[in-house]
């Protein structure tokens, strides 16, 4: 496997928190089509809460070539924005990139996490640019993000869901938070990251209410099972990152089945107005007959390889992009022989000569 480089030490706080919830929206639409399979009336009525925006699909850079080679994979791009207000729009940077990759024919899902440094070609003001794909999302919404993924990864992408920060916390609070096993060494990271958290979600500091106080099975908010799920310095560092991420979605996921109608029912009307997408009541209910097969099989983060470099910013630069994306076919969607495409044969030039990185 490729190497990452350290992550730019300036990256926010929630740039951070927001990599590891996005896969809760996995878990909102989940959540959604099963309340789909109980009463179809009342989830087409609360589906209405989603903010709905639609966007130009064929101005998102996907080929007739790639449409056809991919048609068997799904893929749906979520974005986590910064964002405090319901505004997922221009002018947002997608602190979070993540691609759910369903094949059709399994029901397997795969999450790809595009690292937000990434120099890449971005489209801003009708002209295309290096540049870090973060800014494809402030640029031109989600359709210039889109744009962004297709363009540079030869992707089918034409669905989205964006969700900022307070989505994430509301996520874990709606279900009355979860119950996580704390150790001794965790709980100075978990109350050193909590204030931050407030402050971002709730426009106050944090105080000793917030704070985990002991070690042991405890139910946690949704702030501190953020504050949890981001901790890297203890003892296995990323991987036991990892490890506390997939705790706590487990444990929403637990806790989701214990919730009657009601109370799934108040969920959405908590969760649904705080997410923007362009997938549609129609196929998001057309789901329901797959669901009880749906299983993420995978994870991982793209580039394989890259390298910082600092320009007139800190970018992390593919080693090559045209090598990265080739594993990315041969690795993700089966494509032993795949080659790149002219396009992004020339955008790899483009940043080898910008760089010098080969």
């Amino acid at each position: 496997m490729g190497k990452h480089s350290e992550e730019n030490p300036k990256v926010k706080t929630k740039s951070k928190v927001l990599k590891i919830f996005l896969r809760v929206l996995l878990v909102i639409l989940i959540i959604i089509v099963i309340l789909a399979g109980i009463a179809a009336g009342l989830v087409a009525d609360k589906l209405g809460k989603i903010n709905v925006e639609e966007i130009d699909k064929t101005a998102i850079g996907i080929s007739e070539e790639t449409k056809e080679e991919l048609s068997g994979y799904r893929n749906i791009a979520l974005f986590g924005v910064d964002s405090r207000a319901d505004d997922y729009g221009v002018g947002n940077r997608s602190d979070c990139i993540m691609i759910a990759s369903m094949n059709q024919k399994t029901n397997d899902i795969k999450i790809i996490s595009v690292y937000r440094d990434t120099y890449m070609q971005v489209e801003e003001k009708g002209k295309d640019k290096l540049d870090k794909v973060t800014h494809a999302y402030a640029y031109g919404g989600p359709q210039g993000a889109l744009k962004a993924l297709n363009t540079n990864l030869d992707l089918n992408i034409s669905e989205y869901v964006t969700a900022n920060f307070d989505a994430v916390i509301a996520a874990v609070d709606a279900v009355g938070g979860v119950t996580i096993d704390v150790d001794s060494s965790e709980v100075k990271y978990i109350n050193k990251y909590i204030n931050d958290l407030i402050q971002d979600t709730h426009g106050r500091e944090g105080t000793a209410a917030d704070a985990i106080t002991k070690t042991g099975k405890q139910t946690l908010t949704g702030a501190q099972a953020l504050a949890y799920s981001r901790i890297r310095y203890t003892e296995g560092g990323d991987y036991k990152r990892t490890e506390r991420m997939r705790t706590v979605i487990e444990a929403m996921l637990s806790k989701v089945k214990t919730l009657n109608v009601g109370q799934l029912n108040k969920f959405v009307d908590i969760i649904l107005p705080k997410i923007s997408t362009n997938i549609s009541t129609t196929d998001i209910l057309g789901l329901v007959p797959s669901i009880a097969s749906f299983n993420i099989t995978d994870s991982l983060g793209w580039p394989y390889e890259t390298k910082g470099i600092t320009l007139d910013r800190w970018y992390g630069v593919p080693i090559t992009l045209e090598s990265n994306v080739e594993k990315l076919h041969r690795e993700v969607f089966g494509q032993a022989d795949y080659t790149v495409n002219s396009t992004i044969k020339n955008i790899s030039d483009q940043i080898v000569k910008k760089t010098n990185y080969k």
